[in-house]
Order: structure tokens, then C-alpha cells, then sequence
């Protein structure tokens, strides 16, 4: 890439990492919850054309589908042109869906807007895309910083959803697709247009470091653990052959079951159990409100003590959630709501700031973008997964109790998974340098 000019980066503030940060947190911001949006328009979805829940819910998994078939082209996309073009495509995808959503009226149309064009709209903007090249821009606080901008999650949830279920209380479904389509297309558009991949990009260093590179590196030399793993050129086919890389997939698949399998299905079943649609809707807004201080928290201290921490409490946080949630059909009580919307949000929320750094820090190198997209594969397959599974049992059976249980079964596995894959034998966490040192 051609160097930028010398005295236009010599202008640029140090804290431009955190510049990028910021769009990322409100591309976050509105993007993920244009997708999550879709639990929101459910309800409405059923009663006026009459699908059967797998059927409607099916179109989330499908778009989740979609997604995780093209997440390794996706990759090597980021490898070659950089953000900017993959996260611009996103706009253009979701902004295109919302627009075009009222017009459905069959289930194929459901399928090609909120499913298709927003689901793979929105995995081009949100965690997997962001988790390509923000690990680029911070090195000794890498969770962290990532924290702050998938914060920006909660931060839409509290502020969007339950703007957008008063619209569609009041004006419809068809009114809140077409405000959303609005709010992505000239809001998120123009913001990334300032997003670059890397800070050299720039003539900046990770952190806003200002030491000379030379001593930058040293840094980064003493957090390798083995010096074999690193010096490896990990291509995606390198990475296939290890057993690291299919454990990462095994617990990313398997958190992202538990992450959307409530996600979508959680507004439906708290109206079942007895609460309002309005309540409902607060409920999901407020997971993603707690999970603001849970990621930012749980990011940080993982740069201390280790990604595999924080991922096991992550996966511990969804399974209580799914043990509340089972509870809430015998004891529909505020308490339990509360319990399932805490440790849901601040616990389980909080895997999405290792998200990233797990993988980035075992396969660092020019091919990670395929690598990622590749782990992206599982993430989203899961993702598509979790939805699909709930809404066929209960509708095989009447009841999400079997679907929860499973659910929870995949929590435990997904924390095993991470465990044996092993960062911390690759590399140290910055906080675990200094205690070494």
C-alpha cells in the first residue's frame, strides 16, 4: 500500500486507534441490532401471515447460514482490500433488506430480506467482521479496547429496541424496517469510510506507542510462550491441520448456538410465559445494557489473567440463563427474568471481547484473515444453528424445555473447547508478562 503522506500522519492524533474504536462501537452499535431487530418483528410476523415458528425463525438461521458459507471469502477479502470495502458492503446489503422488507408477503420474501441481505448484511459490520483488524490496532490492551467497541452493542439495544417496538406497536412492522434501513444507510456509510485496517496504514504503531519500533517488538517477543508455533507462516491450510484451530471452531460454534438460540426466541417465550410484549422487549434491550459493563470488565481483565477465563465464564453465564429460563415456564417472577437478563448479558456477552484475540493471538500472521474466516464458518453456523434447533423442537414438541437443555450441554463443551485449544501456551496475556517478568 502506498505510504501516506508524511506530514499529514505526522498531524494525526496518537489515539487514532481509538478513533477506530469509536466507529466501531456505533457501527456496532446499530448494525447488531438491526439483525437482533428480527426477535422484535417475529411476533408480529406469525400473526399476520400465519407461518409456523420454525418456519419464520428458520429465516434467521438461514441468513446466519448464508454467512458462515461465505465467512472464509469474506476473510481473504479483509486480507486484500481491508475494511472499508467488506464493512461498506455490509451497509449497502442491510440497508437494502430493511428497505425492501415491507414489500414481503411470502416466505421466500422473508428469507431473501431479514434473512439473507440483513443477516449477511450485518455479519459483514459486526463481531466477526470487527474482529478481523481491530486486534491490529492494540497489543497490550487488546480485550479492552475491543470491549469498549462491541459495548456499543448494549448501548444501541438500551436506546433501538424498544424505540423500535413502540414503532411497531404503533405505526407496524413494515414502519420500523424502513426507519432501520434509514438510520444504516446514511449513518453507518459515511462513518466507515474513515476505518483503515492496520495502524502502519497510518505511520502509527499499536497502542499509540511512540517508543521506536525495535523496542515495540521486544515487548511483543517476551509474551511468546512457544517460539516454534509462532514463527510458523500459518496459512489456512497450516491451521486446518492443527488440532487448535477445530477446537476454536468446536466452542465458537457451540457459544453461538446458546447466544441466538435465546436471542431470537426469548421475546416470544417471556409473552408464552406471561409477560407484556412491551416487557418483553425491554428484556432483550436490557441483556445487551448489562453487557456493557460486563464486556468492558471481563475484556480488561482478561488481558490480566487470560482469554480461556474469560471465555468459561462467558459459556457459564449462558447456561444459568437457560437454567432461569427453564424455570420462568413454572415461575414466571421478575427475579428470575432478572437473573436470565444478567447473567446472559454481563456473563455471556463478555466472549465477544476474546472473540477476536483468541484466534489472532495463536494465528497471527498475513493469511489471519482467512483463518478467522474460516473459525467464522463454525461461529455462524452456530449461529444459525441455535435458532433452528429451538424453534423445531418447540414445535416438534410444544415446549423449549429439550431445546434449553441441549443448549446448556453445549455451554460446558464450548468452555472445555477453548481450554484445550489453549492461547495462553501460544502466547501471554499482557498482565501475565509483567507477573513473569
Amino acid at each position: 500500500m502506498q505510504s501516506p503522506n508524511p506530514h499529514w500522519s505526522a498531524r494525526l492524533p496518537f489515539y487514532y486507534g481509538w478513533l477506530v474504536i469509536g466507529i466501531a462501537f456505533v457501527t456496532m452499535a446499530v448494525a447488531v441490532n438491526a439483525r437482533t431487530a428480527f426477535s422484535l418483528l417475529l411476533p408480529p410476523l406469525i400473526g399476520e401471515f400465519g407461518w409456523d415458528r420454525g418456519l419464520a425463525s428458520g429465516a434467521f438461521s438461514f441468513g446466519f447460514l448464508l454467512s458462515a458459507v461465505t465467512s472464509t471469502f469474506v476473510g481473504r477479502m479483509m486480507d486484500k482490500h481491508g475494511p472499508r470495502v467488506v464493512i461498506e458492503t455490509g451497509v449497502a446489503m442491510l440497508a437494502a433488506g430493511m428497505l425492501i422488507a415491507p414489500a414481503i408477503g411470502a416466505a421466500w420474501h422473508l428469507y431473501l430480506t431479514l434473512g439473507v441481505l440483513v443477516g449477511c448484511g450485518a455479519n459483514l459490520m459486526s463481531f466477526s467482521a470487527q474482529s478481523l483488524f481491530l486486534p491490529n490496532w492494540f497489543v497490550r490492551r487488546r480485550a479492552f479496547a475491543i470491549s469498549i467497541a462491541f459495548s456499543g452493542v448494549g448501548f444501541g439495544a438500551l436506546l433501538l429496541l424498544p424505540w423500535l417496538q413502540s414503532i411497531i406497536s404503533r405505526d407496524g412492522w413494515r414502519a420500523a424496517c424502513w426507519i432501520m434501513g434509514l438510520l444504516v444507510l446514511f449513518l453507518l456509510g459515511p462513518l466507515n469510510l474513515l476505518v483503515r485496517r492496520r495502524p502502519q496504514d497510518l505511520g502509527l504503531q499499536p497502542d499509540g506507542e511512540t517508543a521506536p519500533p525495535g523496542t515495540v517488538a521486544e515487548q511483543r517477543k517476551a509474551a511468546v510462550v512457544d517460539p516454534a508455533w509462532v514463527a510458523v507462516d500459518w496459512t489456512l491450510a497450516r491451521a486446518l491441520r492443527t488440532a487448535r484451530l477445530w477446537w476454536i471452531m468446536i466452542g465458537y460454534f457451540c457459544a453461538l448456538v446458546a447466544w441466538y438460540a435465546v436471542q431470537v426466541h426469548q421475546t416470544k417465550y417471556l409473552i408464552e410465559v406471561g409477560f407484556s410484549p412491551l416487557m418483553a422487549a425491554w428484556a432483550l434491550g436490557l441483556v445487551s445494557a448489562v453487557a456493557i459493563p460486563g464486556q468492558i470488565a471481563l475484556g480488561a481483565l482478561s488481558d490480566r489473567i487470560g482469554r480461556e477465563w474469560i471465555w468459561m465464564i462467558g459459556c457459564l453465564g449462558f447456561a444459568i440463563c437457560y437454567a432461569a429460563l427453564i424455570a420462568l415456564e413454572h415461575t414466571p417472577s421478575p427475579v428470575l427474568l432478572y437473573v436470565m437478563v444478567i447473567t446472559q448479558g454481563f456473563l455471556g456477552y463478555a466472549i465477544t471481547s476474546v472473540l477476536g484475540p483468541i484466534v489472532f493471538e495463536i494465528f497471527e500472521g498475513p493469511h489471519f484473515g482467512a483463518i478467522f474466516g474460516t473459525v467464522t464458518v463454525a461461529l455462524l453456523g452456530g449461529g444459525a444453528a441455535g435458532p433452528w434447533l429451538a424453534g423445531t423442537i418447540h414445535d416438534a414438541t410444544g415446549s423449549y424445555r429439550l431445546a434449553f437443555l441441549l443448549v446448556i450441554a453445549c455451554c460446558f463443551i464450548s468452555a472445555a473447547a477453548i481450554w484445550l485449544a489453549a492461547p495462553r501456551k501460544v502466547r501471554l496475556v499482557p498482565g501475565r508478562v509483567k507477573s513473569s517478568g
